[in-house]
């Protein structure tokens, strides 16, 4: 639930019509939100709800109905609404210009109706014309049409429960696990349609029951505010305030995240506050100026991507950005915003030779406007709402990305561990006969673990652009791709962190993500996929019904090695542990297809153990031979205060054990 602050402004007491002259024989009349204190926060980047006094607002004005616009073009010389209403002629509709010069160009047209079609005709820099989009409207045009839409929010929450409640289910200290997904390809009515959407409706009604039956936590929805190009999928972003028109309006995709929030599973979304397309109705050159980004092309253009990067030291664009991470927060009762791309924004020679960058003005690589803006944006977020999560995609080394702001970190709460994932996949692609020479692929992890609250990812990027689909990263026979991939699973569900699993992954798809087509759906006809999906299934599960895997996930007390002494056998162990350590797990993972029966583990008490997951299951599509169905009973070794138990490893498996209680019923 969201709390007010300082920089959080409100709207003037007394309506502006009880303020000042309103003069309403001009097709545009004289109206405003804005007071001085306002202004100064939006130039200064302070004004966190800058959506409550921008874009179009349908209010109601001397009695008549109407929509109020305000923009900020601070280099134009003329604005004016165009639109269906007007026949999209230029200087019908102009808007009044503020005259504290802070460039906001606003006003109020009667009878301008919710659902009106609306561009902002902008004469700007040198005489140029251009029409623009609005940058904080709620709704636009269907794509290729690229116009924004008057729009109000009609939408009653029915979610109060988890709302009230959702702090314990995205704390740190309970269980993470998130389904990546992108909406137009998960499930098409077309499968080989690339314009063939289901409503956001008909996707929550499909989505929401599968999430739920695999048991995930959460799902994180790859961009979904308004973009132009399919191939972008949502990263190369143009309406930073809209949900997509593409799956249906603002209020169908409310109703979504409702149906998410009342079946307990939280929403995350993808959010680019990095860079931004050059789309003629977007935000590159505005007002016929640089006015969203760096005029300075060694800042302002990212190489990669072909897009251009947001000037975070200007006060008004900080205000745009954090404005926009609180509105979803806010508006759409959003649970975290993964942020894209943190890596680029931090540092001026990304991406960058010798030559293309500027140091700051300490001689250093560090962008130090946009260090503040993710301080701030975090500060705010985690000020104002509780029970949210901002998580970073950085791949650097960059420090502190967890920490708090007050410990001079950047205040996200969770961090993609890009180490675990390469080195993971690395280490699973080899022929398990060279394992053994790369076990530190894996136990390196753990070395530097606890630097920040990690997330470990294996999501879209993995399986595009040449990488292959997991199942076809593994080697060996097709049972032995399966294997490994259900042997890789199990690792990272027992590896301390919160999860995150591209659509796709759990079920073993065939063919690397297409964003044009469908999942391949028809492959769990087969026994192999179907296990595969079983298997992720269990430990989604299983993740959320054993406390030792996540309640210390983020705590050295949580994790230890148990046997990495069997480096030629490539067999690991590992124990995880609940906070009171009344709760202990017991990892083992037979890394190679040679099976191990009477394998022996050394364990420090009497307790009893019992397995209570086995990636070798039939139901899996396992061979379900080396199945530990019975209580383990430890035998103490002579002469020593340990004890051993026997364990019968699989192929390519893993197993885990729980310590049973003493007087406690087994069964």
């Amino acid at each position: 639930m969201s709390t007010s602050s300082p920089n959080n402004s409100e709207k003037p007491t007394k309506p502006y019509e009880e303020q000042q002259f309103i003069d309403t024989s001009k097709t545009v009349w004289n109206y405003s939100f804005f007071t001085d204190e306002i202004i100064k926060n939006f130039q200064e980047g302070t004004l966190y709800n800058a959506y409550a006094f921008f874009g179009n607002q349908q209010i109601t004005v001397l009695g008549k109905s109407g929509t109020y616009f305000a923009v900020w073009a601070p280099n134009a010389t003329r604005v004016s609404i165009v639109g269906n209403f007007n026949n999209w002629q230029d200087g019908i509709h102009p808007l009044f210009v503020r005259l504290d010069k802070s460039g906001i160009w606003e006003g109020f047209i009667p009878h301008c109706k919710r659902g009106e079609v609306y561009k902002y005709s902008i004469h700007g820099f040198e005489g140029k014309i251009v029409q623009k989009g609005d940058p904080y409207a709620h709704f636009w045009e269907k794509k290729p049409l690229t116009a924004s839409i008057t729009w109000n929010f009609e939408y009653e929450w029915k979610d109060l429960s988890w709302m009230e409640g959702r702090e314990k289910h995205n704390s740190l200290e309970s269980p993470y696990s998130v389904y990546e997904v992108h909406l137009a390809s998960w499930m098409r009515p077309d499968p080989f349609d690339e314009e063939s959407y289901f409503s956001y409706w008909q996707i929550a009604q499909r989505l929401v029951p599968y999430v739920k039956q695999m048991g995930f936590t959460h799902v994180e929805l790859m961009p979904v505010m308004e973009y132009p190009f399919d191939g972008s999928w949502g990263y190369q972003g143009t309406g930073y305030f809209a949900p997509t028109s593409r799956f249906g309006n603002p209020e169908e995709f409310m109703a979504m995240i409702d149906f998410f929030h009342q079946e307990g599973i939280g929403v995350i979304l993808d959010w680019v506050p990095s860079h931004f397309p050059y789309d003629s109705h977007g935000l590159f050159m505005f007002d016929g100026t640089h006015t969203y980004e760096y005029a300075d092309m060694r800042k302002g253009y990212h190489p990669d991507w072909n897009s251009y990067i947001f000037n975070y030291k200007r006060g008004e664009v900080r205000s745009f950005l954090i404005s926009n991470a609180r509105f979803w927060l806010d508006k759409f009762h959003v649970d975290g915003l993964r942020v894209d791309a943190v890596s680029s924004m931090l540092k001026l020679d990304y991406s960058r030779n010798e030559g293309e960058w500027e140091p700051n003005e300490f001689g250093g690589n560090g962008n130090i406007e946009a260090i503040a803006f993710l301080k701030d944006m975090n500060q705010m977020v985690y000020r104002d709402f509780n029970g949210v999560q901002t998580i970073a995609e950085e791949a650097t080394n960059w420090p502190g990305i967890s920490k708090p702001t007050y410990a001079d970190g950047l205040g996200f709460g969770m961090k993609w561990m890009m180490g675990w994932m390469h080195d993971t996949l690395r280490y699973f692609k080899q022929d398990p006969f060279y394992r053994q020479f790369q076990q530190n692929q894996l136990t390196f992890s753990m070395v530097y673990y606890y630097d920040e609250n990690f997330m470990l990812p294996l999501s879209h990027d993995e399986v595009v652009h040449g990488k292959s689909p997991m199942i076809y990263k593994m080697p060996g026979d097709e049972w032995q791709k399966f294997a490994n991939l259900r042997l890789l699973y199990t690792y990272m569900f027992a590896h301390p962190g919160a999860k995150l699993l591209f659509m796709g992954n759990e079920f073993a798809q065939t063919e690397e993500w297409n964003y044009k087509t469908s999942l391949r759906w028809d492959l769990l006809e087969h026994p192999s996929h179907a296990g595969m999906k079983t298997c992720v299934a269990a430990l989604a599960h299983l993740l959320k019904q054993e406390p030792a895997l996540y309640e210390q996930q983020f705590n050295t007390e949580g994790f230890a090695w148990h046997d990495l002494e069997h480096r030629e056998e490539s067999v690991i162990c590992f124990r995880r542990m609940s906070k009171t350590h009344d709760e202990e797990l017991l990892v083992v993972l037979n890394m190679t297809p040679k099976e191990r029966p009477g394998w022996t583990v050394e364990v420090s008490c009497s307790d009893q153990w019992k397995e209570i997951f086995n990636s070798d299951e039939i139901k899996y599509w396992g061979t379900g031979n080396y199945v530990n169905n019975t209580v383990i009973f430890p035998i103490n070794q002579k002469n020593t205060d340990l004890y051993e138990i026997k364990l019968s490893l699989s192929p390519l498996g893993g197993c885990i054990l729980k310590r049973i209680k003493p007087n406690l019923n087994p069964s």
